[in-house]
């Protein structure tokens, strides 16, 4: 008896109109991201074909001397030697 009266009420909830449209509504709304996710999409041969970028003929920028021949780096964090 318990799993019929159940099983009735199952069918009255699934039969709902309000079941049957937030199903709709969702799967329109899934449909639709779908869609937007797949006219976005960049195909991966336009990427490809992209010109690449020359590289300037600018000289890098010149590195700084050393402060002493034997600085150390834990000289820089005002740490010395014991």
């Amino acid at each position: 008896m318990f799993s019929k009266e159940v099983f009735s009420l199952l069918l009255q909830v699934v039969g709902s109109w309000q079941v049957i449209a937030v199903t709709v509504a969702l799967v329109l709304y899934m449909s639709l991201v779908s869609y937007t996710a797949r006219s976005y999409h960049r195909p991966r041969s336009v990427s490809k074909s992209k010109p690449k970028k020359k590289k300037s003929k600018a000289a890098p920028p010149a590195a700084k001397p050393e402060e002493s021949a034997g600085g150390k780096e834990d000289d820089e964090l005002g740490m010395e030697e014991a």
